[in-house]
């Protein structure tokens, strides 16, 4: 199949399809005389396991690692248990984050009148910098 049938049959773009070759993630298929690349159903399963766990959050460079695992049989679980508990706790470090920036805009949208006076705190802590609202978080 050419690129367009891999990429309506993964899901996966097939601008992202180009790059994922160019960064080697994945092996630039056989081309026809004519130039064009060919992809198998081998291809379309790589570009589904990318797709997927790029869809999980997984970097580019731990979707080579768990692909790298997943084409090793002789891997041991716990190599791959690694890579995804790793992404978990850096997940969970980010939704702290996240949460704690919901609670500082909150904090400042409640302290915002929201009328027609030009005195706005949320424009005043942006200005003030990122120390400027400390004990508010």
């Amino acid at each position: 199949m050419n690129i367009g049938e891999a990429s309506s049959a993964s899901g996966v773009s097939a601008k992202m399809i180009r790059y994922y070759e160019s960064i080697g993630l994945i092996e630039a298929p056989g081309r026809t005389q004519s130039n064009y690349r060919v992809y198998g159903s081998d291809d379309v399963h790589t570009l589904r396991f990318i797709k997927r766990a790029r869809t999980l959050g997984f970097s580019v460079e731990e979707t080579a690692k768990l692909l790298e695992l997943w084409r090793d049989k002789t891997r041991a679980s716990a190599d791959v248990k690694a890579v995804a508990t790793q992404h978990i706790d850096e997940l969970e470090t980010k939704i702290a984050e996240l949460q704690g920036m919901v609670r500082t805009l909150k904090h400042l949208a409640d302290c915002c009148g929201g009328n027609d006076r030009p005195n706005c705190p949320i424009l005043e802590d942006l200005a003030a910098g990122p120390n400027s609202h400390k004990g508010h978080h």
